[in-house]
C-alpha cells in the first residue's frame, strides 16, 4: 500500500492513500494538507533600525491613565 503524508500545524502524520481518498473532505475540514518532501524556504528578515524613544515618565501621565469605574445604579422599583 502506498502511504501519504499529511501536515497540520507543523506536525506530520502518515495515512494510507486509500484512506485519504475515501476521507479527503474530513482531512481538508480539519486543516490537513499534503506534506511536501522539500523543506520550506525560510525567509530572511532584515532587522529594522529602531529609533530611540524618550523614556522620561511624568507622574501626571501615569495617574491620568487610570480611571476608577463606578458601579451602575440599579433603577428603583415603583411601589404599588
Amino acid at each position: 500500500m502506498s502511504m501519504i503524508k499529511l501536515e497540520r500545524n507543523g506536525k506530520i502524520i502518515e495515512r494510507s492513500k486509500a484512506d485519504y481518498e475515501a476521507n479527503k473532505s474530513r482531512y481538508d475540514f480539519r486543516g490537513f494538507t499534503i506534506a511536501s518532501d522539500k523543506p520550506a524556504k525560510e525567509k530572511k528578515v532584515e532587522p529594522v533600525a529602531e529609533q530611540p524613544k524618550d523614556q522620561t515618565v511624568v507622574e501626571e501621565d501615569l495617574s491620568s491613565e487610570w480611571v476608577e469605574d463606578k458601579p451602575k445604579e440599579e433603577p428603583k422599583k415603583k411601589a404599588k
